[in-house]
């Protein structure tokens, strides 16, 4: 077998990260979103947490412990208020090769455990703290939620239609945009680790990461001198394109018509054939006269199911899809591998979770593993981490290091 082989045969049979320690100091979504994206690409994640709420840490965990986020980790208990325990955290981040910490700017420098204090005994070390509006700057001791940093990006004045109150996207849209972006930046770091030696600190804000979402609009506003108009469900590129009402209680379906020739076959379908007049012909035609437009698509579509109104337009080259209700998406045959049933402490029966939504090869068959019980890996993680004896382990648990 040539080293190729074997390399070939090695990445078949391992995750991707495995072998790849990750410290993980981060709380509500953003930050245990990226550390649970590396976890599910085989990274080691020991996950730092507290059983009361840690003064200047401002720590508090949901008792339910969502899978969504922290599956496929390791749970350690340490008190920072502790020397006993800053001293371990930081032995900890000696064998670390990624730490991710998403507090207020200036949480960890206080207890010594930011970047600058850490690296010259880890040179290698990749550190990524996630704030709101980073750690530089005149904003940097902003307190930042998701509609906050919606709000302060943009983004809610380019969601929805002109004349509409500014409109947030929910699922705290910029926790997992802060979140992939975060894992982005590791991923690139240890690449670029492998060529230098040399790890990396990384200050994200994550309302600059829903910025970036927003980059031809805030361009176009640039070069424009004005404000991008609120299309709501229209687009300047494609016309019609709407959401219209089909026959049954709430119940609709998306059209977007991107070419003269799915237009022409969408008259001839809808059967009115005022709409192949020259005025409709083309996009800039179309974009004027979309309301009357829509009035009578929406005519069409309301005498017809969904799924109906999804089947011929699809027949006839017409990209539609009837809209579903998020129930609807979790039990359909169509929704692959994304839901993995997982059980947590509390539950009585496996909730739902969302994998990753793509697989390599062997990879496949990793497993997700249910999130940890507070503290279930303390001593395993201090013996495998650090080659910590039992008795120290108990002088530490004596000195309260451990809680």
């Amino acid at each position: 077998m040539t080293i190729t082989d074997t390399l070939a045969e090695t990445r078949a049979a391992d995750p991707p990260l495995r072998g790849v320690r990750v410290l993980d100091f981060t709380h509500i979504v953003a930050g245990p979103f990226c550390t649970r994206i590396l976890a599910d690409l085989g990274a080691e994640v020991l996950h730092v947490e507290t059983a009361s709420r840690t003064e200047g840490l401002g720590v508090h965990l949901d008792e339910r412990r969502d899978p969504r986020v922290h599956r496929n980790k390791q749970s350690i208990t340490l008190n920072l208020k502790t020397e006993p325990g800053r001293a371990t955290t930081a032995r900890l981040a000696g064998v670390a090769d990624v730490i991710v910490e998403n507090f207020s700017s200036g949480t960890m420098r206080k207890f010594q455990l930011d970047y600058e204090s850490l690296a010259p005994s880890n040179p290698g070390l990749i550190y990524v703290s996630m704030s709101g509006f980073g750690h530089d700057g005149p904003k940097r001791d902003w307190t930042s939620m998701n509609m906050n940093l919606q709000g302060y990006s943009g983004l809610m004045l380019i969601t929805g239609a002109e004349g509409d109150n500014p409109t947030s996207v929910s699922n705290s849209w910029n926790d997992f945009i802060g979140g992939l972006h975060a894992a982005f930046a590791i991923l690139h770091a240890l690449v670029e680790r492998r060529h230098t030696g040399r790890g990396a600190g990384l200050d994200l804000a994550q309302a600059e990461c829903s910025i970036s979402t927003l980059g031809p609009l805030v361009l176009s506003s640039a070069v424009n001198r004005r404000n991008p108009p609120r299309l709501g469900n229209r687009s300047t590129g494609a016309a019609p394109q709407g959401c219209y009402p089909c026959s049954g209680a709430d119940q609709w379906c998306v059209i977007a018509v991107e070419t003269d020739a799915q237009w022409r076959a969408l008259a001839e379908l809808v059967g009115e054939g005022a709409l192949l007049e020259s005025r409709f012909a083309s996009l800039p035609g179309r974009i004027r006269y979309h309301d009357e437009i829509d009035e009578r698509i929406a005519a069409w579509t309301s005498a017809r199911s969904r799924e109906e109104v999804q089947a011929q337009l699809n027949a006839a080259g017409i990209p539609a899809q009837r809209v579903r209700h998020a129930d609807a998406i979790v039990n359909a045959d169509d929704a692959g591998k994304v839901f993995t049933p997982l059980m947590g402490p509390g539950l009585t029966k496996p909730d739902l979770a969302a994998g990753l939504p793509f697989f390599m090869g062997a990879s496949e068959t990793f497993e997700p593993q249910e999130p940890p019980p507070m503290g279930a890996h303390t001593r395993a993680a201090l013996q495998s981490w650090l080659g910590m004896g039992a008795s120290e382990i108990d002088e530490l648990d004596a000195a309260g290091a451990l809680t």
